[in-house]
């Protein structure tokens, strides 16, 4: 091993990871938003409020959409956890509120 060889680092690679670094970092914040925002219309489910649920649900399909387009998400991931969180939404809206 007494010859190393020297990579050299070309302008343009350093230039894709730059940008793949920001790309990250811009998907990483907007799966956290999202991760938010699911939490909440979980527990205004939970809470029983159907209308913020319903205005929270809206809002979750925005906002996921906008995360297929941008590339955040793949299409199917997205559309399950739209499925998933209405379904959600319309069994909580279907039950008896609890009188106490």
């Amino acid at each position: 091993m007494a010859d190393k060889k020297i990579v050299e680092v070309r302008k343009s690679a350093v230039k894709t990871h730059r940008q793949s670094e920001e790309a990250r970092i811009r998907h990483k914040s907007r799966r956290n938003a999202i991760s938010t925002m699911e939490k909440k219309l979980r527990a205004a489910v939970a809470a029983g409020d159907k209308d913020l649920a319903f205005e929270l649900l809206k809002t979750q399909y925005s906002v996921l959409d906008k995360a297929v387009k941008s590339g955040t998400f793949h299409k199917n991931k997205a559309d399950r956890k739209k499925s998933r969180l209405g379904a959600l939404v319309a069994k909580a809206a279907a039950a008896p509120k609890a009188e106490a």
